[in-house]
C-alpha cells in the first residue's frame, strides 16, 4: 500500500509561474479516440484519497486513503516517506487533524438507538480517537476510559499547547449514575446536557472544567490560548433572557432572545474580546457582535464586510480571517494580517484557473494544501511550498477517473418564467457532440446549497453512460445574495420546482438536451424535487429517482420541532422555510401518489437520521395502493450522507440501472 501512494507523489511539480488549469486543456483530441466508460463502482466507492491535513510544521501530511481496497489513515513526511497507516475500514470519518507534529486527532460518527424517552429514536454521534503518529502506540478514544461520560463528545472547543503538553477541550455527555456497563454513545444517558472537560491528550486524563447548566439553562464557551474559560453565555428556556460573563464571572452584556438565535463563536482578532451572534432585525437572520472582556458597547463585527464565515488560529483561538459569499465561481478569502493576506493573494492568484478549494495551511501560511476539480479534473491535492514557489501534486482523488474520463463541465444561464435570472451546472458525456443528448436533472439537496463547476461523482456517473446532467440553482440557493435564499421561502413544490424544469426547457431551446428523454433524480431535498417532478407537475419525465426524499412536508415539520424539543426557534425556521400549513399538502408527493406519472425508484438507507426511513416506506405504500409503478432499495446500515462505499455503489448502480431501463440513452 505504501508503495502504490508513495507513487503519486512528485507526480506534477509546477512553478507558479507554469501553472495550467485542467479546463485549459481541450477535449477535441479526447473525442477523436473511442471512449471507454468504466465500471459505476470507479464513481460510486469512496475516494482514493479522502481527505489531506497538515501539520504544523508543514512537514508532515496525513490522508485517509484507500488502497487496493484497504481504508486506512496514512501519515507522511516529506511528501514521500511512510510513517504510519492505520486501518480503517468502514469508519465514517468527519475530519481529521494534527496535534502537533506526533499525533492525529480522528473524528468519526456512528448511527446509535436511543432510549424511548429522547424525541428521536436514533441518533448521529460523533466518536474522536488520537492516534500516535511516530510511536507504535495504540489509538486512544476521547472519554474511552471514562465510566462516567458517554464516549461521544459534543463538541470540539479547541487544542491547546500547554507546557509543552496538548490538551483537548470537548462537550461531553454524562451516563446515569449506576447505568456504566457500556462505554459507547447508544446506552441510556442522564441527559443531553453538555460539559465542558479538558482531556490530556497523551495519558487521556480528563478534567471537569465547567459544568453542564441548570435544568432550564442552555450553556457554552470561550477558551482562552491557555486553556481557561474566557467568556461564558447562558440563556433561559422560559424566560429567554440571556448574558455573556468574562472569566471573572462579571456579566458583560445581556439581552432578551425568546428563540434562542444566539451563540458565542470565539475571540476577536486581539485574542481577548468575544465574538457572539444574536438574532437580528431582518426575519430569519443574526447579528454579530465584538464585546471586550471589560464589557462596554457591543461592536458590530466587520460591519463593512458581507462575510459568510469566519476562520480561528489553531493556537490561539483568535480571529484570524473570513470568508465572503459563496458564488458559482470561488468563496474569496481574506486574512486580517496584511502579511498573511500577501502570501494568500500569491496562492489564490497561482490558482486562478482552478477550481480550488483550502484543505489547510501552516499558521504562517508558508506551506498550503489545495484541492482543485472539475474539468478534466477528478480531484487533485497540491502542496504548496511558499518559500521555493512550488505546487507539487501530492495525490488524486480518483485514480482511475483520469481527464478523458471527466466529462465536460460548465455553467448553464438561463431565465425563468416569471423573469427570474438563474444558472446551473451542465455536465456532458465525454466524446459526444452536445446535441439532442438524453437528460438527468439533479437537483441539489438542502435546499439552502449549491452546486459548482466542479467535479461531482454522481453527475460524473450519468454522464459516463451518454445522459446530459443539469444541477440547477434554483432559487433559496446559497450561489447568490441572502435575497436570493429568501426567495425560496415557502416556495417547496412552486417556484422552486418550476425553476428546475424551467432549465430543462432552455436547454432543450439550445438544442443540447431532448426534453422528451429526461428522468429527475435526487437526494433529500433534491428526492423531494425527483418526486414532486412526477406527481405535483405531471407529463415531463420518464422516470424520477428518489434517494432519502422528504415526501411528506407535514411530517418533515414534525420531525424537525419534536427534534428541537419543541423549540420556537426550530418552528419558526420551518415554517419560514416550508411556508404556513396550509401549503404543505397541495404539493407533498405523498398525498399525490395517486397523480404519478412516471415510474419512481425509493432509495433510502436504514440509518437515516436527517430525512426518516419512513418517508421512504409511506411512500412506497401509496404508490402501491395506487397501482403506480414503483421499485424500493433499502440501504441496510447507511445514513444521511452515503458514508459508505458499499451501500453507495448499491445505490449508485441501482439508480443508474432505473433510468437506463426506463430512459435509454442510446
Amino acid at each position: 500500500m505504501t508503495y502504490r501512494i508513495a507513487a503519486l507523489f512528485g507526480a506534477l511539480s509546477l512553478g507558479f509561474g507554469t501553472l495550467t488549469a485542467p479546463s485549459a486543456l481541450t477535449t477535441a483530441a479526447l473525442a477523436q479516440e473511442a471512449y471507454q466508460p468504466l465500471p459505476l463502482e470507479e464513481y460510486g466507492k469512496l475516494p482514493d484519497v479522502e481527505d489531506v491535513a497538515i501539520s504544523p510544521s508543514g512537514d508532515r501530511i496525513a490522508m485517509i486513503t484507500t488502497v487496493n481496497g484497504q481504508r486506512a489513515l496514512l501519515a507522511i513526511e516529506d511528501q514521500s516517506k511512510s510513517l504510519r497507516a492505520i486501518a480503517l475500514d468502514d469508519r465514517k470519518v468527519r475530519s481529521m487533524r494534527w496535534i502537533g507534529e506526533d499525533r492525529v486527532m480522528l473524528v468519526t460518527s456512528q448511527t446509535e438507538k436511543m432510549g424511548a424517552e429522547f424525541a428521536d429514536r436514533i441518533g448521529e454521534f460523533s466518536i474522536a480517537q488520537v492516534i500516535p503518529i511516530t510511536a507504535k502506540g495504540s489509538p486512544e478514544y476521547i472519554f474511552g476510559n471514562s465510566q462516567r461520560y458517554a464516549n461521544t463528545i459534543l463538541g470540539v472547543y479547541g487544542i491547546r499547547e500547554i507546557d509543552g503538553t496538548y490538551y483537548g477541550y470537548f462537550g461531553a455527555m454524562e451516563l446515569e449514575r449506576g447505568n456504566t456497563r457500556s462505554r459507547t454513545a447508544g446506552f441510556s444517558l442522564k441527559d443531553t446536557s453538555r460539559h465542558l472537560m479538558r482531556v490530556n491528550l497523551e495519558t487521556m486524563e480528563t478534567l471537569k472544567v465547567a459544568a453542564a447548566a441548570q435544568p432550564g439553562y442552555w450553556r457554552d464557551w470561550i477558551l482562552d490560548s491557555n486553556g481557561e474559560i474566557a467568556y461564558t453565555m447562558e440563556w433561559s428556556y422560559q424566560g429567554g433572557r440571556w448574558e455573556i460573563r468574562n472569566a471573572e464571572g462579571r456579566e458583560i452584556v445581556e439581552g432578551f432572545d425568546k428563540d434562542a438565535d444566539m451563540g458565542l463563536v470565539g475571540l476577536g482578532r486581539d485574542g481577548s474580546s468575544a465574538i457572539y451572534y444574536v438574532s437580528g432585525e431582518e426575519e430569519g437572520e443574526s447579528e454579530w457582535y465584538e464585546i471586550d472582556a471589560a464589557g462596554g458597547e457591543p461592536r458590530k463585527l466587520l460591519p463593512e464586510v458581507d462575510f459568510e464565515g469566519l476562520f480561528f488560529d489553531g493556537k490561539s483561538g483568535a480571529l484570524k480571517g473570513y470568508v465572503i459569499g459563496e458564488s458559482d465561481e470561488e468563496e474569496e478569502i481574506h486574512f486580517i494580517d496584511d502579511a498573511l493576506q500577501s502570501k494568500w493573494e500569491r496562492v489564490r492568484d497561482a490558482f486562478s484557473d482552478f477550481h480550488s478549494s483550502v484543505q489547510g495551511w501552516t499558521s504562517d501560511l508558508g506551506d498550503v494544501i489545495i484541492r482543485t476539480s472539475g474539468n478534466q479534473d477528478s480531484g487533485t491535492y497540491y502542496a504548496i511550498d511558499l518559500s521555493t514557489s512550488r505546487a507539487n501534486a501530492i495525490a488524486y482523488e480518483r485514480i482511475a477517473l483520469t481527464p478523458e474520463h471527466v466529462g465536460p463541465i460548465s455553467t448553464f444561464e438561463y431565465t425563468a418564467s416569471d423573469g427570474t435570472e438563474l444558472s446551473g451546472i451542465l455536465t456532458l458525456p465525454p466524446g459526444r457532440e452536445p446535441k439532442n443528448l438524453p437528460l438527468v436533472l439533479l437537483p441539489h439537496g438542502g435546499p439552502h446549497s449549491a452546486d459548482s463547476a466542479t467535479f461531482d461523482w454522481w453527475a460524473q456517473a450519468y454522464a459516463s453512460r451518454g445522459y446530459a446532467v443539469f444541477q440547477p440553482n434554483f432559487r433559496g440557493s446559497t450561489n447568490r445574495d441572502l435575497e436570493f435564499r429568501r426567495a425560496g421561502y415557502g416556495e417547496w413544490g412552486r417556484k422552486m420546482q418550476t425553476d428546475k424544469t424551467d432549465g430543462m426547457i432552455a436547454l432543450a431551446e439550445a438544442g443540447i438536451v431532448d426534453p422528451n428523454r429526461a428522468c429527475i433524480v435526487g437526494a433529500s431535498y433534491g428526492g423531494y424535487a425527483a418526486l414532486a417532478g412526477v406527481t405535483v407537475q405531471q407529463d415531463m419525465f420518464k422516470c424520477a429517482v428518489a434517494v432519502a426524499p422528504v415526501s411528506d412536508i407535514r411530517d418533515i415539520y414534525n420531525e424537525g420541532y419534536r427534534s428541537s424539543g419543541g423549540s420556537r426557534l426550530s418552528r419558526e425556521g420551518l415554517r419560514r422555510q416550508l411556508g404556513e400549513p396550509e401549503l404543505w399538502d397541495p404539493v407533498s408527493p405523498l398525498k399525490l401518489a395517486d397523480r404519478a406519472d412516471a415510474p419512481i425508484l425509493l432509495i433510502h438507507g436504514k440509518d437515516d437520521t436527517v430525512v426518516a426511513y419512513s418517508h421512504s416506506t409511506k411512500m412506497a405504500d401509496r404508490l402501491k395502493d395506487a397501482g403506480k409503478p414503483y421499485e424500493f432499495v433499502t440501504l441496510e446500515g447507511e445514513d444521511h450522507w452515503l458514508s459508505l462505499s458499499e451501500t453507495r455503489q448499491q445505490m449508485l448502480k441501482a439508480a443508474v440501472r432505473f433510468v437506463e431501463k426506463h430512459n435509454p440513452a442510446d
